[in-house]
């Protein structure tokens, strides 16, 4: 009998592109991760056919051939109004905007803002590191507090920059019955790949937009050691921006 063997990790989607090179982001950032998890989202639900995924500027334009879509890349910021654009001209279609926090919460901002306030019905997920991560790692709209980073040395001062942004919060408060708002972390790559795929199944019933925030690291701009990465995500991060579900169609809202 032929000895049993364990995978000691998740498997590769079957969308994942098999004439993609290894990935290409620094060792220890969690675009891979989070990827991983939204590509076994799509097999579950069975949609590789009918995806189309647009990746921002960034970072985030590193997974532009990870999988076998049909994928765009955008220009900085405009990934959202692109495949709002695809998806009202092919509304069968399952139309995914990818994006890090500069292209969603900064030059992005107001596209975000207008879709979830139009209820588009796209799946926005954006990756929130805490930096400007392919520049190097300048601040950004979710740096933390004190945070040190390439243009705040001495840490950022909330009185000169103000506070981070709480995009889930935002987009939870201005959308309409129907969308449907998270925040996962890489520390939770379980619960994050059911945001994930309730993200895309709202999309899918048509009932409005859908948006997945993601906490996630930059050990190489942060400048940290596995043990310190992990610590920032789980403890700082998640102390400032909570996990969770903030929007859920069909499920009344605590006032």
């Amino acid at each position: 009998m032929a000895k049993e063997t364990i995978a000691l990790t998740p498997a590769m989607p079957k969308c994942w592109n098999p004439d993609s090179k290894p990935h290409k982001f620094c060792p220890g950032c969690g675009h891979g991760l989070t990827l991983k998890m939204l590509g076994q989202a799509i097999d579950e639900l069975g949609i590789q056919d009918k995806v189309i995924f647009g990746c921002d500027i960034g970072c985030s334009l590193l997974s532009w051939d990870f999988f076998n879509v049909d994928s765009v890349q955008t220009h900085h910021g405009r990934t959202t109004p692109v495949i709002t654009g695809i998806k009202r001209a092919r509304p069968e279609l399952i139309g995914i905007a990818y994006m890090g926090d500069g292209g969603g919460y900064a030059i992005g901002a107001q596209h975000l803002v207008n879709a979830a306030t139009r209820n588009e019905k796209i799946t926005a997920i954006l990756i929130n590191n805490t930096n400007y991560g392919m520049t190097g790692g300048q601040m950004a709209p979710t740096t933390l507090p004190g945070q040190i980073t390439e243009t705040t040395p001495f840490g950022r001062d909330p009185e000169d920059s103000g506070y981070p942004t709480m995009g889930p919060e935002m987009v939870a408060a201005i959308a309409r019955e129907g969308a449907y708002v998270a925040r996962g972390s890489m520390a939770n790559l379980r619960q994050l790949k059911r945001f994930l795929k309730k993200a895309l199944e709202n999309q899918m019933e048509g009932n409005g937009f859908s948006f997945v925030e993601v906490l996630s690291s930059c050990p190489t701009n942060w400048r940290t050691n596995a043990e310190a990465t992990w610590r920032f995500v789980e403890k700082d991060m998640a102390e400032h921006f909570p996990v969770g579900e903030f929007k859920v169609p069909g499920k009344k809202e605590e006032k």
